[in-house]
Protein backbone atom coordinates (compact mmCIF):
# COMPACT_ATOMS: atom_id res chain seq x y z
CA UNK A 1 0.00 0.00 0.00
CA UNK A 2 1.31 3.56 -0.74
CA UNK A 3 2.08 5.83 2.15
CA UNK A 4 0.37 9.98 1.35
CA UNK A 5 0.99 13.17 2.14
CA UNK A 6 -0.27 15.73 1.77
CA UNK A 7 0.85 19.70 1.45
CA UNK A 8 0.02 23.20 0.03
CA UNK A 9 -2.91 24.16 2.56
CA UNK A 10 -3.00 27.73 4.34
CA UNK A 11 -4.67 30.84 4.84
CA UNK A 12 -6.29 32.67 2.40
CA UNK A 13 -8.59 35.47 0.76
CA UNK A 14 -12.08 34.25 -0.41
CA UNK A 15 -11.02 34.50 -4.78
CA UNK A 16 -7.81 33.33 -3.81
CA UNK A 17 -6.37 30.26 -5.36
CA UNK A 18 -4.25 27.52 -3.82
CA UNK A 19 -2.59 24.00 -5.15
CA UNK A 20 -2.53 21.00 -2.74
CA UNK A 21 -0.27 18.34 -3.52
CA UNK A 22 -0.52 14.42 -2.71
CA UNK A 23 3.04 12.75 -2.55
CA UNK A 24 2.61 9.08 -2.80
CA UNK A 25 5.35 7.01 -1.48
CA UNK A 26 5.84 2.50 -0.76
CA UNK A 27 3.60 1.27 -3.79
CA UNK A 28 3.68 1.49 -7.68
CA UNK A 29 1.62 4.81 -7.55
CA UNK A 30 0.33 4.56 -10.85
CA UNK A 31 -1.58 1.66 -10.35
CA UNK A 32 -3.90 3.72 -7.91
CA UNK A 33 -6.00 5.86 -8.48
CA UNK A 34 -6.81 8.86 -6.37
CA UNK A 35 -9.17 11.33 -4.41
CA UNK A 36 -9.44 14.38 -3.02
CA UNK A 37 -11.65 14.46 0.29
CA UNK A 38 -12.68 17.51 2.57
CA UNK A 39 -13.87 17.64 6.20
CA UNK A 40 -15.20 20.62 7.85
CA UNK A 41 -15.57 21.32 11.64
CA UNK A 42 -18.17 19.83 12.71
CA UNK A 43 -19.03 17.98 9.44
CA UNK A 44 -18.58 14.71 7.76
CA UNK A 45 -15.92 14.25 5.18
CA UNK A 46 -17.08 14.67 1.69
CA UNK A 47 -15.84 13.63 -1.43
CA UNK A 48 -14.02 16.60 -3.45
CA UNK A 49 -13.17 15.12 -6.43
CA UNK A 50 -10.51 12.02 -7.75
CA UNK A 51 -9.09 10.59 -10.78
CA UNK A 52 -9.17 7.42 -12.53
CA UNK A 53 -5.64 5.34 -12.08
CA UNK A 54 -5.07 5.58 -15.59
CA UNK A 55 -5.95 9.25 -15.53
CA UNK A 56 -8.21 9.07 -18.65
CA UNK A 57 -11.11 10.18 -16.40
CA UNK A 58 -12.09 12.58 -13.47
CA UNK A 59 -15.05 12.83 -11.47
CA UNK A 60 -16.27 16.52 -9.25
CA UNK A 61 -18.12 17.44 -6.71
CA UNK A 62 -21.19 19.56 -7.89
CA UNK A 63 -19.45 21.86 -5.22
CA UNK A 64 -16.30 21.93 -6.86
CA UNK A 65 -17.04 21.54 -10.65
CA UNK A 66 -15.23 24.81 -12.65
CA UNK A 67 -13.01 25.84 -10.01
CA UNK A 68 -11.11 22.50 -8.91
CA UNK A 69 -9.30 20.62 -10.88
CA UNK A 70 -7.58 17.50 -10.46
CA UNK A 71 -4.23 16.24 -12.20
CA UNK A 72 -1.46 13.53 -11.84
CA UNK A 73 2.33 13.04 -12.57
CA UNK A 74 3.44 9.61 -12.21
CA UNK A 75 6.58 10.45 -12.76
CA UNK A 76 6.78 12.38 -9.35
CA UNK A 77 4.29 9.98 -7.62
CA UNK A 78 2.34 13.21 -6.90
CA UNK A 79 -1.48 14.03 -7.29
CA UNK A 80 -2.43 17.99 -7.88
CA UNK A 81 -5.53 19.49 -6.39
CA UNK A 82 -5.32 23.35 -7.89
CA UNK A 83 -8.60 25.65 -6.49
CA UNK A 84 -9.40 28.33 -7.39
CA UNK A 85 -11.81 31.07 -6.72
CA UNK A 86 -11.74 29.67 -2.84
CA UNK A 87 -14.50 30.28 -1.44
CA UNK A 88 -15.38 30.55 2.82
CA UNK A 89 -17.27 27.42 2.41
CA UNK A 90 -14.30 25.68 1.30
CA UNK A 91 -12.45 25.81 4.46
CA UNK A 92 -11.98 22.21 5.77
CA UNK A 93 -8.95 20.05 6.05
CA UNK A 94 -8.45 18.08 2.76
CA UNK A 95 -7.49 14.70 2.85
CA UNK A 96 -6.41 12.82 0.31
CA UNK A 97 -6.80 8.84 -0.24
CA UNK A 98 -5.82 6.06 -2.21
CA UNK A 99 -7.33 2.90 -4.34
CA UNK A 100 -5.38 0.26 -5.93
CA UNK A 101 -6.96 0.10 -9.92
CA UNK A 102 -9.57 2.03 -8.83
CA UNK A 103 -11.65 4.81 -10.72
CA UNK A 104 -12.51 8.55 -10.21
CA UNK A 105 -16.61 6.62 -9.66
CA UNK A 106 -15.40 4.46 -6.79
CA UNK A 107 -13.67 7.42 -5.35
CA UNK A 108 -16.46 9.53 -5.35
CA UNK A 109 -18.63 6.77 -3.31
CA UNK A 110 -15.24 6.11 -1.05
CA UNK A 111 -15.18 2.51 -2.42
CA UNK A 112 -12.29 0.20 -2.18
CA UNK A 113 -10.02 2.81 -0.30
CA UNK A 114 -6.93 1.54 1.21
CA UNK A 115 -4.49 4.54 2.06
CA UNK A 116 -5.20 7.97 3.34
CA UNK A 117 -3.25 11.26 4.16
CA UNK A 118 -3.00 12.65 7.17
CA UNK A 119 -4.67 15.87 5.76
CA UNK A 120 -3.54 19.19 5.17
CA UNK A 121 -5.92 22.58 6.56
CA UNK A 122 -6.94 24.94 4.23
CA UNK A 123 -8.62 28.24 5.12
CA UNK A 124 -10.88 30.71 3.29
CA UNK A 125 -11.38 33.88 4.66
CA UNK A 126 -14.08 36.42 3.80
Amino acid sequence: QVQLVESGGGLVQAGASLRLSCAASGGAFSSYAVGWFRQAPGKEREFVVGISWTGGSTVSADSVKGRFTISRDNAKNTVYLQMNSLKVEDTAVYFCAAHRFGTAQTMAVMQGITSWGQGTWVTVSS
